[in-house]
């Protein structure tokens, strides 16, 4: 009886009612390194605010929130304090299984960026993991968690075998890059080697007696995603002319990485003041460096933090762990 009265021009306003109620303000979390260049890219440029606008969505605020860790992330996200979280595969999987079939259930958005991430010793006696000895110290970011410590475990398992993926766990050290980088240089600290990221390990590997022990790419045998978004369904479901923007944005700013990347270079160092301009465009333009939104070996971390117990959902395929939007894409 009611929409009688308001004639079809009132139903077709009160069905169009949720396409208004999108957010105005969109918080996207991130951290350090040029790992997240797709996102200093988006921010320098307002790249997803002209993609809302482009999409109906003038006046979109986008913020950017500087978390320390996986777990920050994870916590802000569940506690809504975040839309979309940023972050290392491995702080990304664990989140993705506990909620999966939940009201709280958290999926993949897209990769940010596949590159090598490199374990690299000063210690003159270690030429190969089975070199690493109770002497040894390896810093990475967090132990057992971090994209670098489950990086390890798989590079650990294949050089020791079945069973042995945690050989080399008790001779890790929780660590910040800057603080490892820094320790390495000394050559006085008890820190021998370092499982870091761009551009540490670029600074590292010119150190005297440093050389690269293994890294992603060896350990997953091919190119693999370092840094992945993620968010929950019901902000996607809430939100999907916003949701689309920032997918579309993050597709800009790796085809102006790739057209430009002098310029993409000078945004980096713009945005993220410490690392050397020459440095930056040597690590954008090297061709271990993939900036694309299609998510690269994640399967396989998934496959093996499965297998090891340290997640309890199994993935059949890696479009089980995101949305579809990017379904399309040639992943792993």
């Amino acid at each position: 009886m009611i929409f009688r009265k308001m004639g079809l021009a009132g139903m077709a306003v009160l069905l169009a009612g949720p396409a208004f109620a999108e957010v105005s303000e969109l918080r996207i979390s991130q951290q350090f390194g040029i790992g997240y260049l797709p996102l200093q890219v988006a921010r320098n440029q307002g790249l997803i605010e002209k993609q809302a606008a482009a999409l109906g969505i003038a006046g979109l605020k986008v913020s950017y929130v500087t978390l320390g860790g996986g777990a920050s992330t994870n916590d802000a996200l569940l506690a809504d304090a975040i839309d979309i979280g940023t972050g290392g595969v491995a702080a990304f999987l664990p989140l993705w299984a506990k909620t999966r079939g939940t009201a709280l259930e958290v999926r993949g958005v897209a990769a940010l960026t596949a590159m090598p991430i490199a374990l690299v010793s000063t210690n003159p006696a270690v030429k190969s993991l089975k070199d690493f000895s109770d002497k040894d110290r390896i810093a990475l970011p967090s132990v057992k968690i971090s994209i670098q410590a489950v990086t390890l475990q798989i590079a650990a398992e294949k050089a020791f075998g079945p069973g042995h993926a945690d050989k080399l766990d008790s001779l890790t050290v929780s660590m910040k890059h800057p603080d490892a980088y820094a320790a390495l240089a000394s050559g006085k600290s008890e820190i021998t080697a370092h499982f870091g990221g761009p551009p540490f390990q670029q600074q590292e590997l010119a150190l005297p007696n440093a050389r690269k022990i293994t890294d992603s790419y060896e350990a997953l045998e091919g190119p693999a995603t370092f840094n992945v978004a993620w968010a929950k369904a019901s902000f996607r479901a809430k939100n999907p002319t916003v949701y689309r923007a920032f997918i579309a944005a993050l597709e800009q700013a790796d085809a102006l990485i790739a057209s430009h990347p002098e310029q993409a270079a000078k945004i980096s160092v713009t945005e993220e003041p410490g690392v050397a301009e020459p440095l930056a465009l040597s690590i954008i333009t090297d061709p271990n460096s993939k900036f694309t939104t299609t998510p690269l070996s994640v399967g396989k971390y998934a496959d093996f933090l499965y297998r090891t117990g340290a997640i309890k959902a199994k993935a059949e395929s890696w479009r089980d762990l995101f949305f579809p939007d990017i379904h399309q894409q040639a992943g792993s």
